[in-house]
């Protein structure tokens, strides 16, 4: 009884962790006063360090040359190619593609009708009409068979992954440990690199795309088949079946509403994926956004935004569709019906082959032109009417919070910066936390890019503070109220489903090129992630847990906040760590409207051949960062999960 007194007492004087993090962050405050402007490691936009020079002078003794990257940039180039010359582009010899408007349409939706029903195939039908209609037949075409390249091939070595994953611990935890890596990388981090070895064109952005796509399928895949009753298992060995036929004839087809949530999500990652790698000439969609964002032409980057939502809406529709449709075999009616549609596909395709008009989508009512005009004058107005309000909020907000983080973080000595952040990693998570953020700080120092990292890093930083409090408001609300929830959450899912470009449109109509557009496109593409990451935390606290604080006469704030936020902290955790790496993507990509820092190095890299090593250099600083954030929040979460697990021990005893 003294031991636990003695205990007691030490853990009732240790002082409370957030009052420690305030103490170290008034220190830092102070000596950035009397330090400030010492060891800042400036570098100017176009300045270039000795270590940008050589990667930009060897960047072509990688790959080029090389047999290996050769052959699989020509396979991929090819398959790309082969792709777009069937369903878009101009080929043998005739000014259509291979198989025109109305076959694709017809093929499309029989696969929706065959997948999942009729309400699929007719909005799949009415989606492609439409990007026909706003005069971006061949452009949706190209992002489509650019999509569906990548999807094949990532799905080629995702599925058998996550089998294997599936099938094997020590897979698992190797799988585990890489997908992890992967799913904190933003979608910039992927470019540069590869553009090494497969230049800059198609393949670099098709391999791109697929190795970003690949872990959704790979980790769904093997959850799925570790989620296999193993009564199952051992009834199918029992009777004589051998591994292969076990995973054939049970494994497989009992996970298969798993893998093809995977699949959704690798679709719409490589549909993501594809428009940002219009940076590195990837055809379609993504590059009529990339050039109206540069030349800040509102309503035509609206027009394509809009397609590409259309095509997300119709890939998940589909794939969703597919893995709700119950596993039995089709009736004898449904087989009829099929057949007759399947001839009717191949009348559609014949048109389609015969005639230009059913070949070449019709140009003659062209709503496209239409909606662009009519966004470029709703922002006109949005800016006359409410520009004062918005550009004061940015202005506010830049001026009142951005600048003196800002000046914070690029304005302290970097190695006092990097105490600070390896003392807060210590405190949040343990050596877990600080022992890879220290090693991440020393390779940001060494990229060159310490500044523009910095930057990126307060524009992240409080962009993740606003999602953290709207996730939260939301997530609680939503995790109490099944209506709510049951609202929002649709809500929620369609805006996963958007890729970044598409975020950045309208709030680059509403307050113009600044950093404060990539914060608050930041902020609208991480919410629903962590709002609902939160309110799943919610809804799984006991239902015990919260009827006895209710007899106890709890108020609603006191259950929220003495027992349903305590019990989900791990959620919690969780939701921060996840906003925090969508945020770190939306910033980066920011840097096309007027964000700046590692987003813009990273795009200058492209454009200027000569800033092409800063701009890779750049790319790596975007993966310290992100893995830096990642290991820091990962660390604090298991932290409190173990203070936790500590706290109910005590408890019991």
């Amino acid at each position: 009884m003294a031991a636990i007194t003695s205990d007691l007492e030490v853990e009732v004087r240790r002082p409370r962790r957030s009052v420690v993090v305030g103490v170290l962050l008034v220190v830092w405050v102070a000596a950035y006063f009397v330090l400030r402007g010492i060891d800042t490691l400036v570098l100017g936009g176009q300045e270039t360090t000795s270590l940008h020079r050589w990667l930009t002078d060897h960047r072509d003794d990688v790959g080029q040359g090389n047999a290996f990257f050769d052959a699989i940039r020509i396979v991929v180039d090819h398959f790309v190619v082969l792709l777009q010359n069937v369903i878009s582009q101009p080929s043998f010899d005739r000014p259509v593609p291979v198989i025109g408007w109305l076959g694709v349409v017809a093929i499309s939706a029989y696969c929706a009708w065959a997948l999942g029903n009729w309400k699929v195939a007719v909005l799949t039908a009415a989606g492609l009409g439409f990007v026909g209609l706003q005069g971006l037949w061949q452009e949706s075409m190209d992002t489509l068979a650019l999509t569906v390249a990548a999807v094949l091939l990532s799905l080629l070595v995702a599925i058998p992954l996550g089998i294997w994953a599936g099938l094997s611990n020590r897979a698992f935890r190797v799988a585990t440990l890489a997908l992890d890596l992967m799913q904190t990388l933003p979608t910039f981090v992927y470019l540069a690199p590869l553009t090494l070895f497969f230049a800059i064109g198609p393949a670099a952005a098709t391999i791109a795309t697929l190795i970003y796509a690949a872990p959704p399928a790979v980790r769904l895949t093997a959850h799925a088949i570790r989620s296999v009753p193993p009564e199952s298992v051992e009834a199918a060995r029992s009777l004589g079946s051998t591994r292969g036929q076990t995973l054939l004839k049970v494994l497989l087809p009992m996970s298969r509403s798993t893998v093809v949530v995977g699949i959704n999500q690798t679709i719409m990652a490589a549909l993501s994926m594809v428009t940002v790698a219009a940076l590195i000439d990837a055809p379609g969609l993504g590059q009529t956004v990339l050039k109206a964002l540069q030349t800040l032409d509102v309503g035509v980057a609206f027009n394509a935004g809009l397609a590409i939502v259309v095509i997300a809406i119709v890939l998940d529709r589909v794939t969703t569709a597919a893995g709700d449709r119950p596993w039995r075999t089709a009736s004898v009616r449904r087989k009829v019906l099929l057949g007759a549609g399947a001839v009717a596909v191949l009348v559609a395709v014949w048109f389609s082959r015969t005639y230009v008009w059913a070949a070449e989508f019709p140009s003659d009512v062209n709503v496209g032109s239409r909606i662009a005009v009519v966004a470029s004058d709703v922002t006109a107005w949005v800016q006359d009417v409410f520009g004062g309000f918005t550009y004061g909020v940015r202005d506010a907000v830049t001026i009142g919070l951005l600048n003196p983080l800002e000046g914070l973080l690029t304005g302290s000595p970097w190695w006092l910066v990097s105490a600070v952040v390896v003392a807060l990693a210590l405190l949040l998570g343990g050596w877990r936390g600080a022992v890879p953020a220290a090693v991440c700080l020393v390779l940001l120092v060494a990229t060159g890019v310490w500044q523009d990292s910095m930057v990126t890093l307060a524009s992240t930083l409080l962009a993740t503070v606003v999602v953290v409090a709207v996730g939260l408001a939301l997530g609680v609300w939503a995790g109490r109220n099944h209506r709510v929830d049951t609202w929002i959450r649709p809500v929620l899912d369609a805006g996963q489903t958007m890729p970044p470009f598409v975020y950045l449109v309208p709030f680059l109509a509403l307050f113009g090129t600044s950093r404060f557009t990539a914060i608050a496109a930041a902020v609208v593409f991480a919410v629903p992630v962590t709002t609902k990451i939160v309110a799943d935390g919610i809804k799984a606290v006991p239902v015990a847990t919260v009827e006895a604080a209710n007899s106890v006469g709890s108020s609603a704030w006191q259950v929220i906040s003495k027992v349903q936020l305590p019990v989900a902290r791990r959620a919690i955790t969780l939701a921060v760590n996840q906003g925090l790496i969508y945020v770190l993507s939306m910033v980066v990509v920011g840097g096309l409207v007027g964000a700046g820092a590692l987003g813009y190095d990273v795009a200058a890299g492209f454009a200027q051949s000569e800033l092409y090593g800063k701009g890779l250099a750049a790319g790596l600083a975007i993966v310290l960062l992100g893995v830096m954030l990642d290991r820091i929040t990962q660390a604090a979460a298991r932290r409190t999960q173990n203070f936790q697990g500590f706290q109910g021990r005590g408890d019991k005893r």
